[in-house]
């Protein structure tokens, strides 16, 4: 790697250096994701400086752009920068890195962002400028079990759908604990009219043995590492299930401008598990799924309140076992089933697209954006310190 250190005016207010950095997209579609670098690559253009005067803007443009340091690990070292990368098809585009706390980086209400939410038991919700998600934790387990209206007993992964890129979950909650059930309807930003249930929502998964599908409770807890604003990182913990006793860490991901979440399960069992399997619930068997092995895509499109949702799987397809359109006459046992080979850790994107929201009309859009998502896993955008 080349570190290009660009002498430049002081006056006072600018640095007197700047780093150049490349971000190379080899795919045939324009793309903007969240990208990062290590410290370490940072570490002779930051020595002695304050990182908070870190200041990035893309090559011909005059406005600074929004960063965030993560740590991973919460050992207190950062291990990440972040930013947003703009990139044309098959292209390459600068961003130039300077130190100076007299220019402003803009504030949004337009975030990645996630946390526990114990004022409505204690779901567990993230979102981005795209979709929001749900799950459901002990005490939602205790109530359900208590027989407590309104509480959830699942594992399964519930949408929102959001028409609004600003962020809603403080919002919809506050009005929720005003007027209960606020959120299942649709105020203009969007709504909660997706149903869960003991099926696989979009994301949870099981093992699938015999024609039957094998799940876990609700979480037992929960640890945000990261709330945003470019990019929320979380975990969640689940207690021993199935006669396998199986346990697993759930670290989900989602960064700003995507639809999916990046989910990172490792786990472990008392006995040899035959398999991992994900699923994407097919409500009561009304709507179209697609298998995609070869390319490790599976979707489901289904009408909902008169409009579109589309929901869907992505992983490496190397990993994929197989996988079934599982119907059943039994509720919420109805599933898009992807059956993976057991490794003791697993990564998948679960996503989806609302047809309200503008970025699908039709099925084929929904399947194109799978169909990318899938290019994007397999080469993601190249980040290099040059010229």
């Amino acid at each position: 790697m080349l570190i290009a250190l660009v002498a430049i005016s002081c006056n006072n207010k600018t640095a007197d250096k700047q780093l150049v950095v490349q971000v190379k997209n080899e795919l045939n579609f324009a793309r903007s994701e969240v990208v990062s670098l290590p410290p370490q690559k940072l570490g002779a253009f930051l020595k002695g400086q304050n990182k908070e005067h870190l200041r990035i803007r893309k090559e011909g443009t005059t406005n600074y752009i929004r960063t965030q340091w993560i740590d991973y690990d919460l050992d207190g070292t950062d291990d990440e920068l972040l930013f947003q990368a703009q990139v044309a098809p098959n292209a390459v585009s600068k961003y130039l890195f300077s130190l100076d706390s007299t220019q402003q980086v803009p504030e949004s209400e337009v975030v990645a962002y996630s946390r526990l939410v114990p004022e409505r038991t204690d779901d567990y919700t993230w979102e981005n400028d795209k979709v929001a998600f749900r799950t459901y934790g002990p005490t939602g387990q205790k109530e359900a079990l208590e027989g407590v209206p309104g509480s959830t007993l699942s594992s399964g992964i519930d949408l929102w759908l959001k028409r609004t890129d600003k962020s809603v979950i403080n919002k919809w909650y506050s009005e929720h604990l005003k007027a209960p059930g606020y959120y299942h309807i649709d105020h203009g930003e969007g709504y909660d009219p997706y149903h869960v249930g003991a099926s696989r929502g979009t994301g949870g998964i099981g093992v699938f043995e015999k024609d039957s599908l094998y799940v876990s409770k609700n979480f037992t807890d929960a640890r945000t590492i990261a709330a945003g604003p470019l990019r929320t990182v979380f975990e969640l913990d689940y207690a021993s299930w199935s006669h396998y006793g199986l346990k697993e860490t759930k670290r989900i991901t989602l960064d700003l401008g995507s639809n999916f979440s990046k989910f990172e399960i490792v786990y472990s069992s008392e006995k040899e598990v035959p398999n991992i399997t994900i699923g994407i619930t097919l409500h009561q068997n009304k709507g179209e799924a697609k298998i995609n092995e070869e390319l490790g895509w599976f979707r489901h499109w289904e009408n909902i309140d008169g409009a579109h949702v589309g929901e869907g799987i992505v992983l490496d397809p190397t990993i994929v076992d197989t996988a079934v359109v599982h119907k059943s006459n039994t509720i919420d046992q109805s599933n898009l089933l992807i059956v993976t080979k057991p490794k003791g850790h697993l990564t998948y994107y679960a996503g989806f697209a609302w047809e309200k929201s503008g970025q699908v009309s039709k099925v084929e859009d929904w399947d194109k954006m799978l169909l990318e998502q899938s290019k994007i896993i397999a080469t993601p955008l190249e980040v290099q310190l040059g010229e």
